[in-house]
């Protein structure tokens, strides 16, 4: 898919009014808000770990450590393995936050990986990219409580910062900071 024009965004925000409004408003907040603190909820469900109200940024600069207890937590959960998370990837869920109005954790079903887990869900399915974003902490799987799920790719497409993969049938989206693409 190509990148979001400014006439494809319009037809976006067209199809869905509830949330026309907010998004129009993204980029104006965006740049009103920039050094405002930024913070974040997650529950992890294969680890039953949680981070509540987590400030990854304050003061115009990301926060050492507030960064390495993310990492800590979307760690590949099946190996242990940590690795360093996108800080644009965390603004994106911060912005989802804020564009859907959710008060609930980002449920996260996946998001670094490791080489070795890559290649074994790759293994077991087609729909696992050789070169995923996962890999770099760049890719996400996210729900939210009390943000329908088909709101919730909405509100990531309206945002235009990454790719988009929805799985209703999986009950995630998936969001990353590669190229904006939806699938």
């Amino acid at each position: 898919m190509s990148p979001l024009s400014r006439r494809r965004f319009t037809r976006l925000l067209a199809a869905m009014p509830a949330l026309a409004v907010p998004a129009l408003a993204v980029p104006a907040l965006a740049r009103a808000h920039a050094a405002e603190p930024r913070t974040l909820t997650f529950s992890h469900l294969h680890t039953g770990e949680r981070l509540v109200d987590i400030e990854y940024f304050s003061g115009g600069s990301y926060l050492p450590d507030a960064l390495g207890e993310i990492n800590r937590l979307l760690r590949d959960f099946r190996t242990g393995e940590v690795a360093p998370i996108d800080p644009q990837l965390l603004d994106l869920l911060h912005g989802l936050s804020q564009l859907t109005g959710s008060t609930q954790p980002f449920q996260i079903i996946s998001a670094y990986r490791s080489p070795a887990t890559n290649a074994m869900l790759r293994a077991r399915s087609t729909g696992v990219a050789s070169g995923s974003l996962h890999l770099s902490g760049r890719a996400i799987d996210i729900r939210v409580a009390d943000v329908p799920l088909a709101r919730l790719r909405q509100a990531a497409l309206a945002l235009g910062r990454g790719g988009v993969g929805y799985y209703p049938g999986s009950n995630f989206v998936h969001v990353d900071t590669g190229r904006v693409r939806a699938w």
